[in-house]
């Protein structure tokens, strides 16, 4: 993806975050506003996108809903990215035993599936925002430290690390200083991957009654609730599921762009008949 492609993307990902920051600004109505002399109104007139069974406008819920779920999925990702990235570049450096208990502890969690999982940490800990949170970033870590792990065995092997080592140089130094440069640029494509990915999570949870709880609005529980007026009132159920196909979208465009520029196995090596007259240029003098 070139970068004037990848512009697009990120524009939409920008007009989504500005929506949610916003949004009290940009909804025409309170979100939360019940009036049921207007209840099912089409899409058109005071209504730009109608309003649902209990008179409440649908692009004014939308909206904060784009709130919840931006919130929802940057903060499992943060959570999940840097809980699991620490947890792979312990697993990489200490190696033996101690590493090996770690990633089969990955592989466990992997292993479960995510709605089982979910369903028990939200049954243990109560349907809520930061329970949502809570559950995303624990169904999640492992992907971010099994590529930790990888990137911290790739960056033990290479030169500048071996000397620091002979050094004598502490080991929370070489891993600060040397290390994690080299897992950063993994875990931030996998991070901007993972957001698209949250925001289905996000809604899903809300779908099921699982997260955020009414009368809060999030894009799940309005699809949650429109879903019984598919026939009579169909703008309940399109205009969130529209809003939330085109920010996943964006989500994993802009994830695909970040990983062919971040992701060293994707990086394209510069050709030997360029870096021959680079070298040449060099040698040449003043």
């Amino acid at each position: 993806m070139n970068r004037r492609t990848m512009l697009i993307p990120l524009a939409v990902l920008v007009m989504y975050v500005v929506a949610a920051v916003f949004a009290p600004l940009l909804a025409p109505d309170d979100p939360n506003a019940v009036t049921l002399a207007r209840r099912l109104l089409p899409p058109g007139g005071g209504h730009l996108l109608g309003t649902d069974a209990l008179g409440r406008d649908v692009l004014s819920r939308v909206i904060f809903g784009t709130r919840i779920s931006l919130l929802v999925a940057a903060g499992a990702v943060l959570t999940g990215g840097v809980f699991g990235v620490a947890v792979g570049v312990i697993a990489g450096w200490r190696g033996g035993r101690i590493g090996a208990v770690i990633m089969r502890l990955v592989d466990v969690v992997l292993s479960v599936p995510f709605f089982l999982l979910a369903i028990l940490v939200v049954a243990v800990l109560g349907p809520s925002l930061l329970n949502v949170v809570v559950c995303l970033a624990l169904v999640r870590w492992p992907r971010y430290a099994r590529v930790a792990h990888s990137a911290t065995l790739q960056a033990r092997g290479r030169g500048f690390v071996t000397a620091a080592t002979a050094t004598g140089a502490p080991a929370w130094w070489i891993v600060l200083r040397h290390v994690l440069p080299e897992v950063l640029p993994v875990a931030i494509v996998v991070g901007t991957l993972e957001l698209g990915l949250m925001v289905i999570y996000e809604a899903s949870l809300s779908f099921l009654g699982l997260g955020v709880q009414p009368p809060t609005a999030s894009w799940g529980s309005i699809l949650s609730d429109g879903q019984q007026y598919i026939a009579s009132a169909w703008w309940l159920a399109a205009f969130p599921g529209i809003a939330l196909f085109v920010l996943v979208l964006a989500a994993n465009l802009l994830g695909d762009a970040a990983r062919d520029r971040l992701d060293p196995a994707k990086r394209t090596e510069i050709p030997k008949a360029r870096r021959g007259t680079r070298r040449q240029a060099r040698r040449q003098p003043a």
